[in-house]
């Protein structure tokens, strides 16, 4: 569905080149799903802060969040048809280019050191040119989080526990067969309406970072929290290539720049969130436990198996990604 709702937006595109250039200052909208108080919004709020300060030609960034100018699938055909010049996509970008999937391996990312250097030699090599081959500019790559679980049914210590759980995922294929595969009976739903269908009980849970589940107010319709971690997302500044290409050289190498410096900002903020957020949600009612992570993880191993074999160069993508973990030095930045 969403490729073929981006295929569309190509085309539209395509029609509509040249015909949304105004007269006067730039004025560049970036939007986002996250709320206030959460990662994402923290982040983009500080890029548009500083890039504001140095872009040339009065040009500026305005943020729009919590959905204001759609859910993530509508942003991505957004940033397509150039009605929205940036974004803030995790999940969802596993859907509009294969390849973004990898993010949906379980523990596969060990840590932020590890993801930096994922970043350096996979995702800029490999991932960005995919995505410019569907029409998207990666300007930058973030942070999301650590994934947990949270549920109303029981506290999850191995996957049989999820036996049952109607969990809400993302619109991504892989996140749908991972919890397939670990028993759950996964519902994809936008993040905007998680809430209400937690509080009615469409659903029983939900995954997501902390900053997500707390910023939310997860935690307020749900009993227990497992510190699964068991999917890094990172979170990317994405542009419409046509409409990243529109933008004069100036203003281009502006974004870049300070989207990028940006992500140390972005590291320090998400470390902090993790330890504050964990004992504000223990100290507000939820209760918390761990996981076996080996099971979850020996769990998972069939969708490795899967991305490999249905991915292109899926196999290769994952081999680079798990050599890359030479360097981990401990668990420490793992997620709590």
């Amino acid at each position: 569905m969403v490729e073929r709702l981006l295929a569309v937006a190509t085309i539209l595109a395509a029609a509509l080149a040249g015909c949304n250039q105004a007269d006067g200052p730039l004025n560049l909208r970036l939007a986002h799903v996250a709320s206030p108080g959460s990662l994402t919004a923290i982040s983009a709020d500080e890029f548009a802060r500083r890039a504001n300060e140095r872009l040339p030609g009065g040009a500026r960034i305005t943020v729009f969040g919590s959905s204001q100018l759609g859910d993530d699938e509508t942003l991505l055909i957004k940033l397509k048809l150039g009605t929205v010049d940036f974004s803030v996509p995790s999940t969802i970008m596993s859907s509009a280019v294969e390849s973004f999937g990898l993010f949906e391996m379980p523990y596969l990312v060990r840590d932020r050191e590890h993801m930096a250097r994922i970043e350096r030699e996979v995702v800029w090599p490999h991932l960005a040119p995919d995505a410019a081959s569907r029409g998207f500019k990666l300007v930058a790559v973030w942070e999301n989080g650590f994934r947990h679980i949270t549920n109303n049914q029981r506290p999850v210590e191995n996957p049989e526990d999820l036996g049952g759980i109607k969990l809400r995922t993302p619109r991504g294929r892989w996140r749908v067969r991972l919890f397939q595969t670990f028993g759950a009976n996964p519902t994809p739903m936008s993040l905007a309406e998680t809430f209400m269908a937690l509080q009615t009980g469409v659903i029983d849970g939900q995954e997501n970072p902390l900053s997500q589940i707390h910023s939310q107010k997860f935690h307020e319709v749900q009993k227990y929290l497992t510190l699964t971690g068991h999917v890094y997302t990172p979170a990317y500044l994405m542009a419409g290539l046509d409409r990243w290409q529109s933008l004069p050289e100036s203003v281009q190498e502006v974004i870049s720049q300070t989207a990028r410096e940006v992500q140390a900002f972005v590291y320090r903020q998400a470390g902090d969130l993790d330890q504050r957020l964990l004992a504000e949600l223990s100290s507000e009612g939820i209760a918390v436990n761990e996981c076996n992570r080996e099971r979850f993880l020996e769990a998972g191993q069939p969708i490795f198996d899967q991305f490999a074999a249905g991915v292109p160069k899926g196999g290769e993508l994952i081999a680079r990604t798990l050599a890359l973990d030479s360097g981990r030095t401990g668990d420490d930045t793992l997620a709590p």
